[in-house]
């Protein structure tokens, strides 16, 4: 399949003959964390939002792809005593004090040199459901978009289709939220695939329960990374021809339940050994099945070789396989390599990110690590090149491949959504096509919103 030629294009004049479902002030596509953060804080400014989502919850990676981590909120450094620093709040730590008071969320958990949290992902959805609500958004779920109506290079509305199927939502601004730049690349507009095509791996988030979780952690510590000796575990295991893992570094946290863990120990690629692409649905489906499998293979390691694992059970995999990595914006701006390497400091930042440029590709995740320090993400990544009325939140921002490799974890994702729902407001109230906007004055509502920039 030609990924770039899946696209449908209606234009302003020429719409189908559909019924108009409504139309609104905001438009969100995707329920994922920077979808929620965007529709929550346009409703929450009086706009009439509404949220499509494909699924019948929101999530996105953090919940159908269950990557129960928070990643992105606390700065990395080699001091071994070193508590927990957080730089990143506003909407993520709204989010995270939300999902503790439902206990949905572990306290900082060591990853590595820096920190990380572990959520729920049942109480996530439900935690969404409620802000959702409670800023009037309004929410489709089990809904997908088809098609995007177009006035020249404005975005005016989008063709959606569910079990009662086709019809039409016209909106003043548009979120993209997809994960994917979906309505971008339906528009026929500006974006790229990583390094020249070269995408990072996805994977199959899994979960296992019946840990003994103080022999566990006797053995595999603290730290959620594995040690050495689990990697050396793999590898005379590979050695012994009964098992095939091709990830050798493997990352194990413990839940907010009981004697359970959240695995992430799978690297999948083609069976030909080809990168898979899972805008590509024959790519998804065989990530989404031989992921399945890996988990298997996997869980069947611990019981052999983790203490405390012995009678572990695989609890559930993610709905679907964790995507890192899709479609990039041609943005006004792009993230570079070297805004990440160098901890960049921007005047027109949206978004602090300490976390560490976390590449997987081949067997082992490259980890660069973002030591005592923080780079800034600009407003303008959130901006396509060419397209009026839309602005994009989530890991389809503006980034070259090694800094999207940082910039697209769940904090970040939170924040961006923070930042995009903000200038869809000011853009309808102050009659301003979103790339002319005054980043300063986004910034101080995102302050007043509880933003650390």
């Amino acid at each position: 399949m030609d990924v770039k030629s899946w696209k449908t294009v209606c234009r302003f004049e020429e719409q189908p003959d559909l019924p108009v479902l409504d139309s609104v002030d905001v438009l969100v596509i995707g329920g994922g964390a920077a979808g929620v953060a965007a529709a929550e804080t346009a409703g929450r400014s009086g706009k009439n939002t509404w949220l499509v989502e494909k699924y019948g919850f929101c999530g996105g990676a953090a919940v159908a792809g269950l990557s129960g981590t928070i990643c992105g909120i606390f700065i990395a450094t080699d001091d071994k005593n070193a508590k927990p620093k957080q730089v990143v709040f506003g909407f993520t730590e709204r989010f995270r004090q939300a999902l503790a008071a439902k206990g949905g969320v572990t306290g900082p958990q060591i990853y590595g040199k820096t920190f990380t949290v572990t959520h729920d992902p049942l109480v996530w959805r439900e935690v969404a459901d409620d802000i959702l609500e409670q800023a009037n958004v309004t929410t489709l779920f089990h809904t997908a978009v088809t098609g995007v109506i177009m006035d020249n290079d404005t975005f005016k509305g989008v063709v959606i289709e569910s079990n009662a199927g086709q019809s039409i939502i016209l909106a003043k601004m548009i979120v993209d939220a997809s994960g994917d730049a979906a309505l971008i690349a339906r528009a026929g507009m500006g974006y790229f695939f990583g390094d020249n095509g070269r995408i990072q791996n996805p994977t199959m988030f899994f979960r296992v329960g019946g840990i003994d979780m103080e022999r566990y952690l006797d053995y595999y510590g603290n730290d959620t990374i594995c040690p050495a000796k689990v990697t050396e575990s793999i590898l005379a295991a590979n050695a012994s021809g009964e098992f095939d893992l091709p990830r050798h570094k493997i990352w194990m946290f413990p839940t907010t339940r009981p004697n359970e863990l959240m695995v992430n120990a799978t690297r999948l690629a083609g069976q030909d050994g080809r990168m898979l692409n899972v805008i590509d649905p024959k790519d998804f489906t065989e990530a989404e099945i031989f992921g399945r499998r890996q988990v298997r293979d996997y869980t069947k390691f611990l019981t052999q070789f983790v203490p405390g694992c012995e009678n572990a059970y695989v609890v559930d995999t993610g709905v679907e396989v964790g995507i890192r990595q899709t479609r990039s914006i041609v943005g006004v701006e792009t993230l570079t390599n070297e805004d990440v390497l160098n901890c960049r400091k921007r005047s027109d930042s949206i978004c602090r990110t300490p976390w560490p440029i976390e590449l997987h590709s081949g067997n082992k995740p490259k980890l660069h690590w973002l030591l005592d320090d923080y780079y800034d993400v600009p407003y303008n990544t959130l901006v396509p090149i060419v397209g009026e009325n839309i602005i994009v939140a989530g890991r389809c921002l503006s980034a070259e491949h090694e800094a999207l490799a940082s910039a697209r974890v769940t904090a970040q994702c939170f924040e961006y959504g923070h930042a995009a729902g903000v200038a869809v407001v000011k853009a309808i109230d102050e009659n301003t096509p979103i790339r002319d906007l005054d980043v300063a004055s986004i910034r101080t509502t995102m302050i007043n919103n509880g933003s650390a920039l």
